[in-house]
């Protein structure tokens, strides 16, 4: 570890035993991203925003008997989007995927939605979406990023209210640490915008402006959510994760403002392919890089549709 150098990457280098698929409607402006890991993989979960809509984030919990899973579905559709997972489970019972009982196969699936539904038409992606996604999976080198997947009708803005919406989207960034590498995979769709842009264009804080003529605002609750995967390949166990999911709502908040808020539905995962422990310093710095990798990641969602300075 002595004398490593922090590289960040926008297109990330392959991580064995992971892969990305994307389900896309471009018409409808919807769309399921899966995570698809070669083999149970040690996982958790933290919940900021106050309006989730989720698939057994209480498994990934401390405490909890299963904390693994075989792929995590990010999508579309509001809680409607929730049925991509039974294509994605479906789909890995083919393949004999899941925890043996008796007689059958059970995978271990856990997801999380954004509220695209006024984005295009109202239309939620469904089981064969949530196949198709899986279906196409592929290596990270690979992966497209953009209005792609969970990511094609997201937005970001409406703390301005109806006219400050544009496009947000999926957005995936690296981290090498030298002694393992850490991903972040991000579906941007938030309430408020970023604060570089406030910054940039000299404007007022999107928080004051709300307050100011909060009498004349309208945020329709539950519209709004962004939703972090971030994958490790460094060996550590659960609370570690744990605290890299805590990073990464640390980078949400950073970026954009506002976060976490009771319009928002805001979740973090965290994953790592290689279980194990893990010194304090490297704990310290695999945090510290799901940071970066976040950050980096949500500012690259957030330059797709970047307006004009």
């Amino acid at each position: 570890m002595v004398g490593a150098t922090v590289t960040i990457r926008p297109v990330p280098q392959d991580v064995e035993g992971v892969q990305v698929g994307h389900y896309t409607d471009p018409d409808a402006l919807t769309g399921t991203t899966v995570v698809l890991f070669e083999k149970l993989t040690l996982t958790a979960s933290e919940v900021r925003g106050a309006a989730p809509g989720s698939l057994n984030t209480a498994m990934l919990e401390p405490g909890m008997a299963a904390q693994h899973v075989d792929a995590l579905v990010l999508t579309g559709g509001s809680a409607f989007g929730l049925r991509a997972a039974d294509g994605v489970m479906e789909a890995l019972k083919e393949r004999g995927r899941g925890l043996v009982f008796g007689g059958t196969v059970v995978p271990l699936v856990a997801g999380a939605v954004i509220f695209d539904l006024m984005a295009g038409e109202p239309v939620a992606p469904d089981a064969a979406s949530g196949r198709a996604a899986l279906e196409a999976a592929v290596p990270l080198s690979h992966l497209a990023s953009g209005h792609v997947g969970v990511g094609t009708g997201a937005r970001l803005g409406g703390i301005a209210g109806p006219d400050g919406f544009r496009r947000g989207g999926f957005g995936v960034a690296q981290v090498d640490l030298g002694f393992g590498s850490v991903t972040a995979l991000v579906a941007l769709n938030a309430l408020g915008t970023t604060a570089a842009e406030t910054i940039e264009r000299g404007e007022q804080d999107p928080r004051h402006r709300f307050i100011e003529h909060v009498a004349a605002m309208s945020v329709p609750e539950g519209q709004h959510t962004t939703l972090m995967a971030l994958v490790t390949d460094i060996p550590c166990p659960h609370d570690t994760l744990l605290r890299c999911c805590v990073a990464a709502h640390d980078a949400l908040a950073r970026v954009i403002v506002p976060a976490h808020t009771i319009a928002d539905g805001d979740i973090a995962f965290a994953s790592t392919t290689r279980e194990g422990t893990i010194g304090r310093e490297q704990s310290m710095a695999l945090t510290f890089a799901s940071e970066l990798a976040t950050e980096a990641a949500l500012r690259n969602a957030a330059a797709l549709t970047m307006p004009a300075t």
